[in-house]
């Protein structure tokens, strides 16, 4: 048994019941085919509300839904645009500036929040700065971009990774901060220092709430796509999205917002299955709860 095993199980001892506490209902009993049934009702229910609103041309207050194309458009648009070869271009193009931008920012915040979160005098010097940067749009950034880097591509892998580090510097940051403070004195008292300190006690305990930031970074990081892309003149699914916006291909919009949000929902959910394999002792403690 590794060591924050021992410790923990030490430290939390044998469950006792609570006089008093009101006993925990039942779930209700929803399987994989009733979560899947839900889903395709969810789903069907937004596309049949879609299609009433946009053929009908809608005027709802201050929304009007005239100019909005019904998904018969598009899906003539998206099966246009998997049939054309620009397509892989696109995709291709967007999934780089993705991985560069977002690797970047993991590194770099799970890092500087690692060492916000444990040492006071690395909060004081590195936060405000932080802090004044944080609220700070991915739109606002391009000008500056473009001036601090001379590749375009360079620049939009900036912005992806300006959208993507705050997010995972505060989980983390809040991940280390929650670490029980008798962990790490038990674990000093059987005489464990310095980075294995690190490396077994604070980053087990620190690890879903990192994971959380990596999840919400990946998201933040495709919806800083389109404005990152806004400044390449060839490809990009965010490029296409803008594109289709400047030649009024409405339906070409949606499809790039589809696509955009297909692949932040896949990625999110593959940081987030990769967190669930790396915390097992989180499972079993919410197994136990």
């Amino acid at each position: 048994m590794s060591l924050p095993d021992t410790l923990a199980a030490g430290l939390a001892g044998p469950a006792a019941p609570v006089s008093g506490q009101p006993r925990r209902l039942p779930r209700w009993p929803a399987g994989r085919l009733t979560a899947f049934a839900l889903g395709a009702l969810s789903l069907l229910a937004s596309l049949l509300l879609w299609h009433a609103l946009a053929t009908s041309r809608a005027h709802l207050g201050f929304i009007t839904f005239a100019h909005v194309p019904p998904p018969s458009e598009v899906l003539e648009a998206g099966i246009e645009l998997l049939s054309s070869p620009k397509l892989s271009l696109h995709v291709g193009h967007s999934l780089a500036r993705i991985g560069a931008g977002y690797l970047s920012a993991a590194l770099a915040g799970v890092g500087l929040g690692l060492l916000i979160g444990r040492f006071r005098w690395a909060a004081r010097a590195l936060l405000p700065p932080l802090e004044v940067l944080r609220p700070i749009p991915a739109v606002a950034w391009i000008p500056l971009a473009i001036l601090m880097f001379p590749s375009t591509e360079v620049s939009m892998m900036f912005i992806t990774f300006t959208g993507a580090i705050f997010p995972i510097l505060l989980n983390t940051i809040h991940g280390v901060e929650a670490v029980d403070p008798r962990l790490v004195a038990s674990a000093r008292s059987l005489g464990t220092r310095g980075p294995r300190l690190f490396a077994e006690v604070i980053l087990p305990s620190a690890a879903p709430g990192i994971f959380t930031g990596l999840s919400i970074g990946m998201g933040t990081c495709w919806f800083c796509l389109v404005s990152a892309e806004m400044i390449s003149g060839q490809f990009g699914i965010g490029y296409y999205t803008w594109e289709s916006y400047t030649l009024q291909n409405y339906a070409g919009i949606v499809v790039g917002m589809l696509f955009i949000g297909a692949f932040g929902m896949a990625s999110s959910a593959l940081v987030r299955w990769l967190g669930h394999f790396a915390t097992p002792w989180y499972r079993l403690q919410e197994k136990k709860a």
